[in-house]
């Protein structure tokens, strides 16, 4: 008897740990990315700039090795000059972490490069939040 009141507390607890909803910072961030790679992948470059602050400190092999500072109408040019460049640029989310305002996104970017080659590059960004908006965003991925 004692067994299986045991063996019924422990699937119990399990039940409740499994059921238990993510917290709010994790869906919050989950449906933020939702929402960011959205206007990513349609393209909806004003969109996705307006979800960063007015300006934030990004850093992208493109610019460098050091992060520079960035308006919404500069992240604005950049991305219009990369779909003009490549025009079926996706991404694709694999894993988020978030850590605080912090959160680091794993994710894979496909699209036909200018010489007609098709590619899938992993990147890794880390992204610092405030008041609702992505400050710094550094993007790490290999360029060569």
């Amino acid at each position: 008897m004692k067994f299986y009141l045991l063996t019924l507390g422990i699937l119990f607890a399990i039940l409740i740990i499994a059921g238990k909803p993510k917290t709010e910072s994790e869906m919050d961030y989950e449906d933020y990315f939702d929402e960011f790679f959205g206007y990513f992948n349609t393209h909806d470059w004003e969109s996705m700039a307006n979800m960063y602050a007015e300006k934030s400190s990004i850093k992208d092999p493109v610019f460098g090795i050091e992060a520079v500072s960035r308006t919404r109408a500069d992240i604005i040019g950049h991305y219009s000059e990369l779909s003009e460049m490549i025009p079926d640029v996706k991404d694709s989310v694999l894993n988020i972490y978030p850590s605080g305002n912090t959160v680091v996104v794993e994710f894979i970017s496909t699209g036909t490069a200018p010489d007609g080659n098709q590619f899938q590059l992993p990147i890794c960004a880390i992204m610092t939040f405030e008041d609702g908006l992505i400050v710094s965003d550094h993007v790490y991925y290999d360029n060569f």
